[in-house]
């Protein structure tokens, strides 16, 4: 392990200490699991990669359905419905 330091508020430091106490746990224990669960969600694509991998998609496939847009309800009970034609 890397030893280091930090600097927190007060507000910070007593909740973290509140938590660490109903957990079970050490500070520095709960701080690594919430720069743990940090680093996993940062690694997530964002909106922007989300929204670029769309725009790559669309257009894409073709279904041959000219109605889509006016009936996509219709088509759904079909696929999700209880009653699939």
């Amino acid at each position: 392990m890397v030893r280091t330091q930090i600097q927190l508020t007060e507000q910070q430091a007593q909740a973290l200490k509140r938590m660490a106490v109903a957990q079970g746990l050490s500070m520095a224990e709960l701080i690594r699991q919430s720069v743990d669960q940090f680093i996993q969600y940062a690694a997530k694509p964002g909106t922007q990669d989300k929204v670029q991998k769309l725009k790559e998609v669309a257009g894409k496939y073709s279904a041959n359905i000219t109605d889509l847009a006016e009936n996509h309800d219709t088509y759904l009970d079909e696929i999700y419905g209880d009653n699939p034609a």
